[in-house]
């Protein structure tokens, strides 16, 4: 072809090749935005989160406990602290996090600007965006356990939102402060709530700042303590979310709402407060709700089954999205207290069993959330077993293995003599797999696990070698779950490069295309 020809042809082609580029540039800046978007539009609905507390004798390190929550699918914890080893290990994760302003440190940054600044630079700026901080709770229950400090928690509040606002990050973050049920008066009938009149000159320009910024009342709600004040007036079904009669719910006498769960009426009750106060558009977030699974005998209701009942019936509840009699259009976002038990606080027992989990992982009580959705992979139904505990004696696990195999009438052909879990011979190794053979043809169902106190329910998967345990899809399946989950986040990157690397090979065969007629 003349290289005169040819010079008149591809100005043309050239800018063909230009607008194509150009549009695909701008496609792929605009994707990690659009992603940002999704993740924005997935924070509307509403979700079950968990509180993380410390005072856990064997709390793993932070990238484990990364590993574990992503492995559980859960997405929203709150924290008592800005613990900044936690916050690294949660970047480029899609776990959101609310971060908490303990209370001994009011003082210090409600009384300085500056202080208040460089808490933002250090526990926020530094980790965002990798780190997906959605709020910062200042204080805990500040009006009710240190009402001293009560004059300081508005100053600290605008101090920190005024440094957000400097750093561009008001939007983004909401700044709140979690508040015990006993700030509100007469919340039964919730039509009848009201605040309390002596924290008035607090809570009053409190709420209208969370107005004026669109950020959440923060309340701690325990129909635990209700049922506890309460004997004989509030039924304890009432209390779990179970299913009611018509005869058994609680009607407000003035708005003739039905209430089936106390729980959504101290959240009506809330709302009746702030509406009293000419404050209409403050959404309720749940910070705190649990029930705990071990008390003295002045708590005889702190169980197992009460504890699993309460916290399975009301994850099922937030999901279902049926809001509350007041506002069947909103539902609350909730976090649970709380995901491990805190072994380490003080007396009562109780205090110590709020936990799903033990600090090791191992569950507490079997959670029953299946049907909604893939939160909370410990449907803890699926991913459990059932072993021997350590230090058993020899005599005690040989009767409880005797059991099993005989009127218990586990499966116990695999411990045979030259059977795969035969090795390694020895009692705690037969009765593992003996316990776990009962346990998983039972359904795991409560108190399948227990041989007079010689077993433990636990998540890891006891199968070795070619010894496949009941109920396991094999060795290392858990960790490959952990992996899988690990690189969604990496997996989008992944998948950008790719679609990159894709633009580049069709820009190549399309100027191979174009051109080569003309060579």
């Amino acid at each position: 072809m003349p290289f005169t020809s040819m010079s008149s042809t591809v100005p043309p082609l050239l800018f063909f090749l230009f607008i194509v580029i150009f549009n695909l540039s701008i496609s792929a800046k605009s994707w990690p935005l659009s992603q940002e978007n999704k993740i924005q539009e997935q924070d509307k609905d509403p979700f079950v989160g968990f509180n993380i507390g410390t005072d856990v004798s064997s709390l793993l390190p932070p990238p484990d406990l990364v590993k574990f929550l992503q492995t559980q699918k859960i997405n929203h914890i709150r924290l008592y602290d800005a613990d900044p080893e936690l916050l690294k290990a949660l970047a480029k994760t899609k776990i959101r996090v609310i971060i908490s302003v303990p209370n001994n440190q009011l003082l210090a940054i409600g009384s300085s600007n500056a202080t208040a600044a460089s808490w933002i630079g250090r526990n926020v700026v530094a980790y965002y965006p990798e780190t997906l901080i959605t709020a910062i709770s200042v204080g805990d229950e500040v009006l009710t356990t240190v009402p001293s400090s009560a004059p300081l928690l508005l100053p600290a509040i605008e101090s920190l939102y005024n440094a957000l606002v400097a750093s561009n990050l008001h939007t983004q973050i909401k700044v709140s402060t979690p508040h015990a049920a006993s700030i509100m008066m007469d919340t039964f009938p919730p039509s009848q709530a009201y605040f309390n009149q002596t924290w008035l000159s607090v809570i009053s320009p409190l709420l209208r700042f969370l107005s004026k910024t669109g950020s959440p009342l923060m309340m701690n709600l325990y129909p635990y303590y209700v049922y506890m004040q309460n004997k004989g007036v509030v039924p304890l079904d009432n209390c779990l979310f179970e299913p009611l009669t018509p005869a058994k719910e609680m009607v407000d006498p003035n708005t003739l709402l039905h209430y089936t769960n106390v729980l959504d009426a101290m959240v009506d009750a809330a709302y009746v407060s702030m509406k009293n106060l000419n404050i209409s558009d403050v959404a309720v977030l749940v910070t705190e709700t649990g029930w705990p699974s071990q008390g003295d005998k002045m708590e005889p209701h702190a169980t197992i089954d009460n504890a699993d009942t309460y916290t399975s019936n009301l994850i099922k509840h937030v999901f279902d999205r049926t809001g509350t009699p007041m506002r069947p259009e909103v539902t609350p976002s909730v976090y649970i207290y709380e995901l491990f038990n805190e072994d380490k606080r003080a007396p009562p027992v109780s205090e110590a069993s709020w936990g799903l989990f033990y600090g090791n992982t191992t569950p507490v009580y079997l959670l029953h959330v299946s049907g909604s959705g893939a939160f909370l992979a410990n449907d803890t139904t699926n991913k459990t077993y059932c072993v021997a505990m350590d230090g058993v004696d020899v005599k005690t696990l040989q009767a409880a293995l005797d059991w099993a195999c005989g009127p218990g009438r586990a499966n116990c052909s695999e411990i045979q003599p030259g059977e795969s879990c035969y090795q390694p011979n020895n009692v705690k190794g037969h009765a593992s797999f003996a316990f776990n053979s009962y346990y998983q043809q039972e359904g795991r169902a409560s108190g399948s696990c227990d041989f007079k106190g010689v077993a433990m329910i636990t998540t890891t998967d006891p199968s070795h070698g070619s010894c496949i345990f009941p109920g396991s899809k094999k060795v290392g399946n858990q960790t490959q779950t952990v992996v899988n989950s690990t690189q969604v986040a990496a997996g989008e990157t992944s998948s950008r490069s790719l679609l990159s690397r894709g633009f580049c090979a069709s820009i190549m065969i399309l100027v191979t295309c174009v051109l080569l007629p003309f060579w």
